[in-house]
């Protein structure tokens, strides 16, 4: 993949927090060489968030978000707040910036604490360091610069990247798993959601990595599973589905040859396969009049037999048997109060980055609501969970507690 198409969801994303006029939309310009922000004398200039995915250097390629003042003020300033917030789900790294002649204030040493509580990356940066009469000195967490002059502004871009690389973790989605030389098919339906003449991003970024490791890969439609595994001359390695058709490509191939789902491989990619699976008990213990919240990372065009808001309250109605309630989100959409669900059941969360995806999970594990993803779900009712578990071995006795 290169800088110029990743995927924002694969991009470091750096947020600007900070009290109205502190010069973040400056900053951000003087950072980026864009004018991305509007810039104004003008207390409360930014009232949403601002997203732009670039390239950075010496970073390369980045999410920068401008996010409204910290201390916007009246009702409309109240949901602003509370949108920068909520960016903090997704930033890798967080940047605080502070008028240098003004210094931090109560809410910027409130945000402070919200990083350490997130274990987020941070740097204080002390914008109008022109102003001072002595600049002082660059500390670990802290920088000074001129978003008017640039005084400082390669410096900390340098910090910047530091704290990106060593921030950067080190995941795979599937190649931990197989060896060059193994055979893996990759089965894709092709259904009215699929973007046509392409495939879907789990679909093409596991594809990217098994070619990169040198694995000999088969992609197939599960009409074509069949004629695929006969004309091998030795079994595959593994066999990764997408969920919809898990049960059909169960059945086709042999309990001797791994099997899992694109869904399962990004629940550990984006965020703690532990957690979903162990939501998947829950599904058992669904009562009549239970809620259940289905959210999805990205906002497509919803088709008739979409999967969030049809195929899956279809098929947990079947298997529970029970009058259950559903509520649906979609996007940067994830509600903070999750008190009134009995299970949140989520997509594989390919469109959201990391730090997203898990904040979501440890909000459903601070308020003790089980969690589950598609894969999981599908897996678990389909009776096949253990199996599409097996290249796991170690997550296999969370399903005997």
């Amino acid at each position: 993949m290169s800088l110029n198409t990743a995927a924002s969801a694969e991009r470091v994303h750096i947020g600007f927090f900070g009290m109205r006029n502190a010069g973040k939309s400056s900053l951000v310009n003087a950072v980026t060489g864009q004018q991305l922000s509007v810039v104004s004398d003008v207390k409360g200039t930014t009232t949403d968030p601002v997203k732009k995915a670039m390239e950075l250097l010496p970073m390369g390629p980045v999410v920068i978000i401008d996010t409204p003042g910290i201390d916007d003020e009246g009702e409309l300033g109240e949901q602003r707040v509370k949108k920068a917030l909520e960016i903090l789900r997704q930033t890798d790294i967080a940047i605080l910036v502070v008028d240098a002649k003004k210094g931090l204030s109560k809410a910027d040493n409130e945000l402070i604490n919200l990083f350490k509580k997130r274990n987020l990356p941070y740097v204080t940066v002390y914008n109008k360091a022109d102003l001072l009469s002595t600049v002082p000195n660059d500390t670990q967490n802290e920088a000074y610069v001129s978003a008017n002059t640039l005084l400082g502004i390669n410096a900390l871009k340098e910090k910047i990247a530091a704290m990106a690389k060593a921030s950067k973790s080190d995941r795979k989605i599937v190649s931990d798993l197989v060896a060059k030389g193994d055979t893996v098919i990759l089965v894709t339906p092709i259904d009215a959601a699929a973007p046509k003449g392409r495939l879907i991003l789990p679909q093409q970024q596991t594809l990217r990595e098994l070619l990169d490791i040198g694995v000999v890969s088969l992609v197939v439609r599960e009409t074509e599973l069949k004629n695929a595994l006969e004309s091998l001359k030795t079994p595959p390695k593994l066999v990764i589905t997408d969920s919809q058709v898990f049960g059909l490509v169960d059945k086709e191939v042999p309990k001797t040859v791994q099997l899992t789902s694109f869904s399962i491989l990004f629940a550990r990619y984006k965020g703690d396969l532990a957690t979903v699976v162990g939501g998947a008990a829950k599904l058992d213990r669904l009562q009549d009049g239970d809620k259940i919240l289905i959210s999805e990372g990205c906002t497509h065009h919803r088709q008739c037999n979409d999967i969030g808001t049809v195929k899956l309250p279809g098929w947990i109605d079947n298997y529970t048997g029970k009058k259950l309630f559903y509520s649906f989100t979609s996007g940067g959409q994830f509600p903070e109060d999750l008190s009134q669900y009995a299970l949140v059941v989520h997509c594989g969360g390919c469109m959201l980055n990391e730090a997203e995806m898990k904040s979501r999970l440890e909000l459903c594990n601070e308020q003790g609501i089980p969690v589950i993803n598609y894969g999981i779900a599908i897996a678990q009712m389909h009776g096949i969970l253990k199996r599409s578990l097996e290249p796991f071995p170690d997550l296999l006795n969370i399903l005997k507690k």
